[in-house]
C-alpha cells in the first residue's frame, strides 16, 4: 500500500470507538485501529476503482463502492 500523505486524527479514532461503547482507550488501540481502517479502505477503493472501470467510467461512484463492500 502506498504511504499515505494525510493521517486520520487518532481522536477521531477514539470517537469511534467510544460511540461503539468504549469507556477508555489506548493509544496503542487507537493506532491500530486507524491502520485496520486504512489498510480495509485501500482494499475497498482497489474494487471499487476495477468497478468503475469495468463501468467504462473513469469517475468512481457510490455504486462502485456499495459493489466493493459487498464482494
Amino acid at each position: 500500500m502506498q504511504n499515505m500523505k494525510t493521517e486520520l486524527p487518532l481522536l477521531l479514532m477514539e470517537k469511534i470507538l467510544k460511540l461503539s461503547g468504549a469507556k477508555r482507550v489506548s493509544e496503542n488501540a487507537k493506532t491500530e485501529f486507524r491502520n485496520i481502517l486504512k489498510k480495509k479502505a485501500h482494499e475497498i477503493s482497489k474494487k471499487a476503482i476495477v468497478f468503475s472501470k469495468h463501468s467504462g467510467r473513469k469517475t468512481t461512484q457510490t455504486e462502485d463502492i456499495a459493489l466493493a463492500i459487498e464482494n
